[in-house]
């Protein structure tokens, strides 16, 4: 997902849809002894913004919609802790949509290792939660050059469904890295969601179950930005060219419920 500087192009995924079964790849126990560089659990009474910074507003006037069309306006106001959770709220509040974004940049940053979460979807038409990264180098080169990686989309217009991709100058927007795969109750409680980055390669997770492998040949920047340090983001969007663009306003308010962020260490 680009949600931050996808220049307006709608995401089109390339990979063919597959149906996850028993007798695909499954990592058990993949934390066992893996050091724990850091983690947020969500334990306290509010976030904590010595990690967590916000992103407010509906991108303008630089990125109206956030490149992507999207409708809604963040805010400081959508989110909450309760017990043990960080709760993202997404509504209609009169004649505009509201939600949250929040991200760790500049405040912590990760090169490879396991980087993962455990949430509960929100579900619905024009609903667009996410749990992603961007290079921390953005500012200097832009996207797609700095790379991004979306460890979790779905997009409520698809439901049994979950979307991972890579967004590199080499391929990005109609052209990103992409799967997407098939989960039966994927909506109903919490899951896993994980990716396995090294300088090698970037595999991702749903519950263990291995849905998508990027390990290309060739290793240029345009191709593979992937060797220097990334930060966390997490958010939903309502509508635009991949959430919608047809939004149902009868599902609101939508929670995207997450239990944790934690980022291990390389194997």
């Amino acid at each position: 997902m680009f949600r931050f500087l996808l220049f307006l192009l709608p995401l089109v995924i390339f990979s063919a849809c597959f149906q996850v079964g028993a007798s695909d790849s499954v990592r058990a126990n993949p934390t066992t002894d893996r050091e724990l560089l850091w983690s947020d659990e969500f334990d306290g009474d509010r976030l904590d913004t010595s990690v967590w910074n916000f992103e407010l507003g509906d991108g303008c006037p630089n990125l109206c919609g956030w490149g992507n069309n999207e409708r809604q306006v963040y805010t400081r106001d959508n989110h909450r802790l309760e017990d043990g959770h960080l709760i993202i709220t997404a509504r209609k509040d009169g004649d505009r949509y509201t939600s949250t974004r929040i991200t760790t940049k500049d405040n912590k940053e990760f090169q490879y290792g396991r980087v993962e979460t455990r949430a509960k979807l929100a579900t619905g038409q024009g609903i667009w939660p996410a749990f992603w990264m961007l290079g921390t180098n953005i500012d200097s080169v832009g996207w797609p050059l700095s790379g991004e990686i979306d460890i979790l989309e779905y997009v409520g217009r698809e439901p049994g469904e979950v979307f991972t991709t890579l967004h590199t100058a080499a391929g990005h927007g109609d052209n990103g890295s992409s799967r997407k795969s098939q989960f039966a109750n994927i909506e109903e409680g919490f899951h896993r969601y994980a990716a396995e980055w090294t300088a090698e390669e970037i595999t991702f997770f749903v519950d263990d179950q291995l849905v998508y492998t990027f390990d290309p040949e060739e290793r240029s920047q345009e191709v593979w930005p992937f060797d220097q340090p990334f930060y966390i983001l997490l958010n939903v969007a309502i509508g635009g060219n991949f959430g919608g663009p047809e939004v149902d306003d009868s599902i609101f308010p939508q929670e995207f419920v997450v239990d944790y962020v934690r980022v291990y260490a390389p194997e």
